[in-house]
């Protein structure tokens, strides 16, 4: 299996960064909540300073969806949704503890991560335009196809994984209490990007290591080495 960016994405937003990661042995039984706190703990100091549309991450994703055509107060970035909630109800969602954990270093680096059930994944997975035909399970059940252009991930058998980049993820893959094989993947667009993701890919690789007592494998993805193979 492999994950990428399509050539196009990469013309179009050469600023783009991104780490991916994998792990087997993943458990809905594990403890997060020291590392929830401290990485929440961070993301409220940034928050204090002003609201999570300033931050230059944020930013950088916000005029990256007005570049795809939407609005950004209508379809925000998942990173941006949940420093949104943080900042409003003083806590973050608990759902399972590798979500707890990969929402937590979101908000604390204020970039979008993804987490992707690979065994509800054919063949690859790939950050491309969609043809309009691709089928896109929403959390509810219901399926949608994403709109001609839109970007996707997408797998081997046409399923969009993910609407509109990183906005939603797909119902489908999403991590549940018998997920085993996961993908993570945080991308990023601002300035400082390419400083930011080697700490956060460093930060969330041990940290899932070290609580599920699994091996990673990782990889900063560019231009230049668009594909991780796993």
């Amino acid at each position: 299996m492999y994950y990428q960016h399509e050539e196009a994405i990469w013309s179009e937003y050469p600023e783009l960064v991104a780490v991916a990661i994998t792990a087997t042995g993943i458990t809905a039984a594990a403890d997060v909540d020291g590392q929830v706190a401290e990485l929440t703990a961070t993301a409220r100091g940034r928050l204090a300073g002003g609201p999570e549309s300033e931050l230059p991450e944020i930013k950088a994703w916000r005029q990256a969806f007005s570049k795809m055509g939407l609005k950004p107060t209508q379809y925000r970035c998942a990173s941006e949704a949940l420093l949104r909630r943080l900042r409003k109800e003083g806590e973050l969602p608990r759902i399972h503890p590798l979500i707890d954990l990969c929402n937590a270093v979101s908000v604390a680096f204020a970039v979008p991560i993804a987490v992707i059930d690979l065994d509800q994944v054919s063949g690859y997975l790939e950050v491309r335009h969609a043809a309009g035909d691709e089928d896109y399970l929403t959390f509810g059940g219901v399926s949608e196809q994403p709109e001609a252009r839109e970007v996707i991930y997408a797998d081997g058998a046409g399923r969009a994984h993910a609407r509109r980049w990183t906005n939603r993820q797909s119902g489908r893959s999403a991590v549940r209490e018998n997920t085993s094989r996961v993908l993570i993947v945080a991308e990023g667009l601002h300035g400082t990007a390419g400083e930011d993701f080697p700490v956060l890919m460093k930060t969330l690789a041990e940290a899932v290591a070290a609580t599920w007592q699994v091996s990673t494998r990782s990889a900063l993805l560019s231009a230049q080495a668009p594909r991780f193979t796993f």
